[in-house]
């Protein structure tokens, strides 16, 4: 049953992934006026590529976490199966 799930799961991955892109866009909005530096943009310096790579993963992968923890939840509550591994299985 739990392999029901994983269309479950990828639908709140793309969900998480569009939202955490969105926020990550309005924070650095706030930090610079520019688009957020890549890695080979020439006129950017180390710090704000640095920086920019470590907000944008911590968005990403808090948020990515936070959807897969409620698409979690939300699958149990509508299946009455816990999807991923339980106290028991770990034992």
């Amino acid at each position: 049953m739990k392999i029901f799930y994983k269309p479950f799961a990828i639908l709140a991955s793309i969900i998480g992934a569009r939202i955490a892109r969105s926020i990550f866009s309005s924070v650095w909005a706030k930090i610079d006026h520019e688009e957020p530096p890549k890695a080979t943009t020439e006129e950017a310096g180390l710090p704000k590529v640095v920086a920019a790579a470590a907000l944008e993963a911590a968005t990403m992968a808090g948020i990515g976490a936070a959807f897969d923890r409620v698409g979690a939840r939300a699958f149990h509550h509508l299946t009455g199966i816990w999807p991923g591994e339980s106290r028991a299985e770990q034992k």
